[in-house]
C-alpha cells in the first residue's frame, strides 16, 4: 500500500477524542475527504461504534457502617436450646422476650439477657380436647401423657409492644398470653381450623384486635384479644380463598394480606371501619400494581413483613423467591430468587465451569462461601428437595431489621442480611452451620444492665465500666426437622470458651446422646488470651504451635477458672510479675496432669525482648502452675525456663504491677494485685 493509503486508515482507524482540534474550515474539508473515503469502503467503520455508557453510579447507604454493628455477624451459632419435639415457630418481642413453640404444642418462654438467653417459663398450650365420657382420672392421665394428643401450633405472632402473644392450633382455639408476666390470660374457642394470626391495632389502642384466618374458608375473624375473646367482625367477601399470610403495617396502620390464589390485599382496623385505605396509596387501580405477581407466578406466600416506616413490604413465598414492594404505588422494586433452580442454572452461565466442579467451585466463585458450606452443600441441597415436598415448604418468614434498611430471611445456605438501599448481600449467618434455617427472629433492643454495683470483671475490662445500656444484637431461628432453635450474635463460639454450645435443657434421646461429637471431650487449645487484673487488661498471644503442651497447660487451667483470684505473689521492680500460686505463698501449684511437666525450648523463642511470658520452675523439669511476665529482656534465662507466650497489648498494665510497692524481703506486693478472670480466644 502507498504511504498516503495508510496514513488514511491509521486516521480512520483513530479513536474520535484523539484527533487534534481543528479550525472550521479545516474540519469542514476534512468531512468532505472523510465522506469521499468513506465511499469506497466495504463494512463497518470503527467511528460507528457507539461511546461507551457513563459508568452507574453505586448506591450507598449512609452510615451502613454504623446499621451493621446493631445486625449480629456471625458464621455459626452461638448456642442452641431445646423442645422436645420439632420446634416450627419463633418470636421474638420488643419486651425483650424469646417465645418459640413446638410440634407438639408445647409452647417455651425465654427471656433475653446481657448475653444470650435465659429460661423463663413452660406452657403445655396445646394438647387437644378430652371426651366427656371418659372419667377424671383417665383425663388426668392423659392430661399427663399430653404430649401424645399434641396438636400442630398452626400460627405464633405478638402485637407491636410486644405484651401480647396470641398462638392458634388445629384444635381450634387460640391462646393469648400476656408476654411481660409470662402467664395465660384468654382462651377463645374458635370454631374453626386457623390457618394463621395478626394484631391489627397499634399499641396505644383501647382494643386489641386480634384477626384470625379459616383454613376451609375466605373469611378473616376479628377477635378482642384482651378480654372474653368476642368476634368484633368478620370479613366475609374481602378474599375469594383461605387466607394463608397477613402483616399489619403499623406505621400506615393497614392489614397486607394475601390468600391461597396469590391475591394480595389491603385494609384497615376496626378505627377505620375495615375499609380500604384510599388516602394513603397512589393507584386507582390494581391492575396499575404488582400485587398481582404471586397471582402469575402461581406461588404461595409464606411469609409478610412491612418496615418500621412502612414504605415498604416484603413477601417470600414456595417459589423461593423474595419481592420487596413500595407500599403507596404497590409496585415491585427487588426480586431476589433463592431457588435451588437458580444455583444449579448458574451452570448454563458463560463463566460456568464443567460439572465435576459444579457443586464445589462454582458456587465458591458467586458467593465466596467457606469450604465448610462447600463441604454441607450436598446436605443443603437434599434438605431443600425434602422441604419442597412437606409442609414444612409453607413456614420460612421474613422480617426487617430496625432501620428498615437490611432484609433478613432464611435461605439454602444459612440467614442471609440483605441491604435492600444497595440491593448487596452483607453476610450470610450459620453459612458454616450443617443446619437449614425455616423461621427467624431478631432481636436488636437493648439489655438495661441492673443497677447493683459491677462485678470485678467489669470494673477491670476495656469497656465502660458503668454503663448501663448494652447492644447485643441477636438473631433467632428454627431449623428443618430440629428440636433446636439456634441464636447468631457478634460473637464466634470459641470467644465464649464453651465447647457445649448445644445446651441439653431437655433431656436428650438416644439420637442426641450419639450425635455428641467426641471432640468435646478433647482438650482445646487456645491462641489469645486476655488476663484481667485488678490493674487493668493484659492481652496475651500464646506458641501453641512451639510448645503445645505448656499452652494446653495454661488454658485448661484457664478455661476451668483455676487461676481467678490468683495473686501477683513476686514483683520485682526492673525484672519481672509472677504469678499462678494458689497458695500465694509461690511454693504451690499443679499442672493439669497431677504432676510436673518436663520443659520445652524451642530455638525461635528466647527470652530476647521484655514482655515474655514464661513458666516458673524449681529447677528442670518442674513445672506446674505458675508464669511469670518479664519487663525487660532476659537472656540468662533462656534454656531455663520455657517461653510459651508475648504480651502485645497492656503493657502499661504490666509496669504498673511491676512498680507496685512490695516487701524487699518476700517481693509480695503490700496491697494485694488479682486476677480476677482470663478470657481466651482463638
Amino acid at each position: 500500500m502507498s504511504e498516503t493509503s495508510d496514513k488514511a486508515d491509521l486516521k480512520r482507524s483513530a479513536p474520535e477524542e484523539e484527533k487534534p482540534e481543528e479550525a472550521p474550515a479545516e474540519a469542514e474539508s476534512a468531512a468532505e475527504k472523510d465522506e469521499e473515503e468513506e465511499n469506497g469502503w466495504i463494512g463497518p467503520m470503527p467511528s460507528e461504534q457507539s461511546a461507551p455508557a457513563p459508568a452507574k453510579k453505586k448506591k450507598v447507604l449512609p452510615y451502613e457502617h454504623i446499621y451493621l454493628e446493631n445486625l449480629p455477624n456471625a458464621e455459626s451459632y452461638e448456642k442452641s436450646y431445646m423442645h422436645r419435639d420439632v420446634i416450627t415457630h419463633l418470636v421474638c418481642t420488643k419486651t425483650d422476650f424469646v417465645v418459640t413453640a413446638s410440634l407438639d404444642g408445647h409452647i417455651k418462654f425465654w427471656k433475653k439477657g446481657e448475653l444470650g438467653i435465659e429460661f423463663v417459663k413452660h406452657f403445655r398450650s396445646h394438647l387437644g380436647g378430652f371426651k366427656l365420657s371418659i372419667s377424671r382420672k383417665i383425663q388426668r392421665l392423659i392430661k399427663f401423657l399430653g404430649c401424645f394428643l399434641a396438636v400442630p401450633i398452626k400460627s405464633l405472632t405478638t402485637n407491636g409492644s410486644g405484651t401480647l402473644l396470641a398462638s392458634a392450633a388445629t384444635d381450634q382455639t387460640a391462646k393469648v398470653f400476656d408476654v411481660v408476666n409470662f402467664d395465660m390470660i384468654n382462651i377463645i374457642r374458635l370454631g374453626f381450623t386457623p390457618q394463621c394470626s395478626e394484631w391489627i391495632n397499634a399499641p396505644g389502642d383501647a382494643v386489641q384486635g386480634l384477626a384470625i384466618t379459616d383454613s376451609e374458608s375466605s373469611r378473616i375473624h376479628i377477635y378482642d384479644g384482651q378480654s372474653g375473646g368476642e368476634v368484633l367482625h368478620t370479613l366475609e367477601k374481602l378474599h375469594s380463598a383461605p387466607v394463608v399470610a397477613m402483616c399489619f403495617n403499623l406505621a400506615m396502620e393497614t392489614v397486607i394480606s394475601v390468600d391461597r390464589n396469590g391475591i394480595l390485599e389491603y385494609w384497615q382496623n376496626s378505627k377505620h371501619d375495615y375499609k380500604f385505605p384510599q388516602r394513603l396509596v397512589s393507584f386507582d387501580s390494581k391492575l396499575d400494581t404488582s400485587l398481582f405477581e404471586f397471582a402469575k407466578q402461581k406461588t404461595h406466600v409464606t411469609g409478610l413483613a412491612a418496615s418500621p416506616d412502612g414504605k415498604r413490604f416484603a413477601a417470600i413465598s414456595t417459589d423461593r423467591k423474595v419481592r420487596v414492594f413500595q407500599f403507596n404505588t404497590g409496585k415491585m422494586i427487588r426480586v431476589f430468587d433463592e431457588a435451588l433452580t437458580t444455583y444449579t442454572q448458574m451452570q448454563q452461565t458463560p463463566h460456568a465451569l464443567p460439572n465435576m466442579e459444579f457443586g464445589r467451585r462454582l458456587i465458591l466463585h458467586f458467593l465466596k462461601l467457606t469450604k465448610n458450606l462447600l463441604n454441607n452443600l450436598p446436605f443443603r441441597m437434599a434438605a431443600e428437595r425434602d422441604i419442597e415436598k412437606t409442609a414444612l415448604n409453607t413456614t420460612l418468614n421474613i422480617l426487617f431489621d430496625s432501620t428498615g434498611h437490611f432484609l433478613l430471611y432464611p435461605t439454602m445456605l444459612g440467614i442471609k442480611v440483605i441491604n435492600v438501599v444497595t440491593n448487596r448481600c452483607i453476610t450470610i449467618l450459620g453459612k458454616t452451620d450443617n443446619i437449614r434455617p425455616l423461621q427467624v427472629a431478631l432481636f436488636q433492643g437493648r439489655i438495661k444492665r441492673q443497677k447493683a454495683a459491677v462485678t470485678l470483671e467489669q470494673e477491670a475490662s476495656e469497656n465502660p465500666a458503668l454503663q448501663n445500656i448494652l447492644n447485643d444484637p441477636t438473631a433467632f431461628c428454627t431449623a428443618y426437622k430440629k428440636n433446636r432453635f439456634y441464636l447468631y450474635s457478634r460473637r464466634l463460639p470459641s470467644d465464649l470458651q464453651d465447647v457445649d454450645r448445644d445446651i441439653f435443657n431437655e433431656k436428650p434421646s438416644k439420637e442426641d446422646i450419639i450425635a455428641v461429637p467426641e471432640a468435646t471431650v478433647v482438650q482445646r487449645i487456645y491462641e489469645n488470651v486476655v488476663l484481667h487484673t485488678t490493674k487493668g487488661d493484659v492481652h496475651m498471644k500464646l506458641f501453641f504451635k512451639e510448645v503445645p503442651k505448656t499452652v494446653e497447660n495454661f488454658c485448661v487451667h484457664a478455661r476451668n477458672g483455676y487461676y481467678n483470684g490468683h495473686i501477683f505473689h513476686r514483683v520485682i521492680k526492673g525484672f519481672m510479675v509472677q504469678t499462678g500460686d494458689p497458695t500465694g505463698t509461690g511454693t504451690g501449684g499443679k499442672s493439669i496432669w497431677g504432676s510436673d511437666f518436663k520443659d520445652e525450648f524451642h530455638p525461635s523463642l528466647k527470652h530476647d525482648r521484655p514482655y515474655t511470658v514464661s513458666m516458673a520452675n524449681a529447677g528442670p523439669n518442674t513445672n506446674g502452675s505458675q508464669f511469670f511476665i518479664t519487663v525487660l529482656p532476659t537472656p540468662w534465662l533462656d534454656n531455663k525456663h520455657t517461653v510459651f507466650g508475648r504480651v502485645y497489648r497492656g503493657m502499661e498494665v504490666v509496669l504498673n504491677i511491676c512498680n507496685a510497692k512490695a516487701n524487699p524481703k518476700t517481693d509480695k506486693p503490700y496491697d494485694d494485685i488479682k486476677i480476677i478472670s482470663i478470657h481466651l480466644s482463638n
